[in-house]
């Protein structure tokens, strides 16, 4: 391939949703399943599917005293035999996200106090917030938890922050919950020009509201409270401060017991993520003689479910506090060849490869923001000729993942330094992480 930015755009590589290129004579069918392949052949896991909305599955399950010892074997065996095979394989496609954001601004009618999501645009000057209490991909727990939110709103003396430089208080509202049904809530609020005393007011007056008052009924594991002066603030920035419950949240997956902090990232649809990490798993081919970079990884999940495959982890993440998780799922389930660094992957990555003696098989798996990955980290992969099978996993792959798919595959260029093999994009897998939206992930294997 001489020429990938011309290969992708032949192929019509961004022209339209869900349809790839290497495929066109068959196009994925994305609104009747969650995954699509990009050659011949189907994909036989088919497990992560089997989470019908409505249901409470979880792989590790506690009899009840009065179920029978053969629904106890049952239950083990074949956990979901209590579903018609059917049901089995219907995929969640309805109140399947775990992490929701709730903005705070005025509604149709004016009122400030409005939580939910903005319709317009800020150009335009048009922009409204509507409660989404009736969309598909919203749980009920997550809507229940800002219906109550925008009460606490409507009853407080403190004015909402629409606009900084206007003055107020209370932002934005962020919900996570798991499959066993724990619920956390992150309040953001701008202090202003507040005191600790006054602050600590409204804290009490927002932990009385959900522990004590009416949204006492949604039940809430653990409440958060972040002071924020920016659009976004890291824990390191301006910590997260516990207002009641556990610290953490925590997910079963692929047969791992997951911590994830208040600001750690997390696929937003469980189920799919289990297929999406299974994906990867068989394209990347690891083995017990393979050295696994897991870039950009999060909490973790995708070094820590293949550790037993490879000789060797490391995991890069920015987030000291996913990093934190990490070590701690880690630790937990009793996984001791993951090594995990807190920075930069620009920074750390060029020098985790240059302390690595021995060019051992290495096997790298990228999973950057939407932004994709910067320019440092792609030639540092590009340049160390132990890296011969890459996996690239793209939320956004018509942006700037295109700059970074074409540096990975051009002829060597030393004006950029871009001076090992080129890749070859081998197969590319989308998987409908979003149902009734038009975003997937892109899963791409890269070889050399």
């Amino acid at each position: 391939m001489r020429n990938p930015r011309l290969f992708l755009s032949r192929g019509g590589f961004f022209s339209k949703p869900g349809l790839l290129p290497w495929d066109t004579g068959r196009p994925p069918d994305l609104s009747q399943s969650l995954l699509g392949r990009a050659y011949k052949g189907s994909f036989t896991s088919v497990i992560a599917k089997k989470h019908p909305s409505g249901q409470k599955y979880q792989k590790k399950q506690r009899p009840c005293k009065d179920d029978s010892w053969q629904e106890r074997l049952a239950d083990v065996v074949t956990p979901l035999w209590r579903l018609s095979y059917e049901a089995q394989l219907k995929p969640t496609t309805t109140g399947y996200r775990n992490k929701s954001t709730f903005s705070v601004n005025r509604s149709p009618d004016g009122n400030p106090k409005t939580v939910g999501y903005y319709l317009g645009t800020w150009k335009d000057g048009n922009v409204v917030c509507l409660p989404c209490n009736h969309l598909k991909n919203i749980p009920e727990k997550h809507s229940q938890v800002a219906q109550y939110y925008e009460v606490f709103l409507r009853q407080s003396s403190v004015e909402p922050c629409l606009l900084f430089h206007e003055g107020g208080h209370w932002r934005e509202l962020v919900v996570r919950t798991n499959r066993q049904g724990h619920t956390m809530a992150i309040v953001t609020f701008h202090p202003q020009g507040l005191s600790e005393e006054e602050l600590c007011v409204q804290k009490v007056t927002l932990k009385d509201f959900f522990t004590k008052g009416p949204g006492a009924v949604c039940e809430l594991t653990s409440l958060y409270f972040q002071e924020s002066t920016m659009t976004r603030c890291s824990h390191q920035q301006s910590p997260y401060q516990l207002l009641f419950g556990e610290p953490h949240i925590f997910e079963d997956l692929l047969g791992l017991k997951i911590r994830i902090s208040p600001d750690a990232f997390f696929q937003i649809n469980t189920a799919g993520a289990e297929m999406l990490y299974r994906i990867i798993g068989e394209l990347s081919g690891v083995n017990s003689e393979s050295l696994l970079l897991d870039i950009c990884c999060g909490t973790g999940v995708i070094g820590l479910s293949l550790a037993q495959r490879a000789s060797q982890v490391h995991g890069i993440e920015l987030v000291e506090q996913a990093v934190e998780d990490a070590r701690w799922t880690a630790a937990f389930n009793g996984v001791t060849n993951c090594e995990f660094h807190a920075g930069r992957a620009e920074t750390i990555l060029p020098q985790l490869l240059k302390s690595q003696k021995d060019e051992k098989l290495t096997v790298a798996v990228v999973n950057p923001a939407r932004a994709g990955l910067h320019y440092r980290v792609v030639r540092a992969i590009r340049n160390c000729r132990a890296i011969r099978t890459l996996v690239f996993v793209s939320c956004k792959p018509h942006g700037e993942s295109t700059r970074n798919f074409i540096e990975l595959c051009c002829p060597p260029d030393s004006a950029k330094q871009l001076l090992g093999d080129p890749f070859v994009l081998r197969e590319a897998v989308p998987v409908d992480l979003f149902p009734h939206t038009q975003h997937c992930e892109l899963v791409l294997l890269f070889t050399r």
